[in-house]
């Protein structure tokens, strides 16, 4: 495999996803050509990362090393790395990736970005499946520093290796997934405390404004900088043993989804895109939820 330096990326989805992906490569210094279906996305492209850049405050020029092309070929050619950030649909993403194989070198390697379809089955059905792995980045791309690098039963040691050295030296902090399962590492801790927050609510504990107001009053503060297992380990394991044998059996464990959390999708409570979910939202509030979190994140990213 080629020196993680002098790497060569692909990006497959000019998206929302996409760009920032291809931002992130080229502002470490990677040549970077980048294809979408949506011309639309193609057209746009290089703008989008230039004005993110000039956002940051880091050196626009970095938008020279994007090269957008319509041509999925010429793209991919001579790609020494190759992510996919399409639409989360499984036979659209085997369907790519069959192409991939085939317009590919031998020893390139193939990532996908899914953040809930297993890698397994994307993948499943390529000859060169050692190769293929999934990288889950998340959003936005450039602000937020994890990338999840989700091996299968197939991927070489050495793949996951060189693909975790590559984006550690782009700035992120790659988290080797040992075993492909559903929602990897960070989704499942994320949806097993959005599990509980929508149970409370449900059993009429308290409402959704109080959930979310708890969180950021507490835990939520310390978690940028203590982990869970740090904040079981400095309260020691024991009296965490103690905790759970009192809590964990009054926990949500329904296998399945909350019946309040299919009312409300039913009812067309959809959150933002309707106005209204687990709270109201005003087109004003919404922008100033999103600027809020932008504004975190760049702190964040800043220290």
């Amino acid at each position: 495999m080629v020196e993680v330096s002098n790497a060569k990326i692909a990006v497959i989805g000019a998206g929302l996803m996409g760009h920032g992906i291809a931002q992130v490569f080229a502002r470490a210094g990677h040549p970077v050509k980048i294809t979408d279906t949506v011309l639309g996305n193609l057209d746009t492209v290089t703008a989008r990362i230039a004005a993110n850049l000039r956002d940051l405050g880091e050196d626009p020029r970095a938008v020279e090393r994007v090269q957008a092309t319509v041509d999925l070929t010429n793209a991919v050619h001579d790609a020494d790395y190759v992510v996919e950030a399409i639409s989360e649909n499984l036979d659209a993403k085997k369907k790519l990736f069959a192409e991939l194989e085939r317009r590919t070198r031998p020893d390139t390697i193939l990532a996908s970005n899914t953040s809930v379809i297993p890698i397994t089955a994307i993948m499943a059905e390529l000859s060169r499946r050692n190769r293929a792995l999934g990288t889950h980045w998340w959003n936005p791309p450039f602000l937020v520093p994890l990338v999840e690098v989700i091996q299968t039963q197939w991927t070489s040691p050495q793949v996951v290796a060189w693909t975790m050295e590559l984006h550690a030296k782009a700035g992120k902090t790659p988290a080797h997934v040992k075993q492909d399962v559903p929602g990897f590492i960070g989704n499942r801790l994320q949806h097993a405390l959005w599990r509980e927050a929508i149970a409370l609510v449900e059993r009429g504990i308290c409402d959704a404004k109080t959930v979310d107001d708890v969180v950021k009053a507490s835990f939520g503060r310390r978690l940028a900088v203590l982990g869970p297992l740090e904040n079981a380990d400095q309260v020691g394991t024991d009296l965490t043993l103690a905790i759970h044998d009192v809590v964990l059996p009054a926990i949500e464990n329904r296998p399945g989804p909350s019946p309040y959390l299919r009312e409300l999708v039913a009812d067309g409570k959809l959150g933002f895109k309707s106005g209204e979910g687990f709270q109201t939202w005003t087109p004003e509030q919404q922008a100033a939820l999103r600027a809020r979190v932008v504004k975190h994140l760049k702190a964040m990213r800043d220290k």
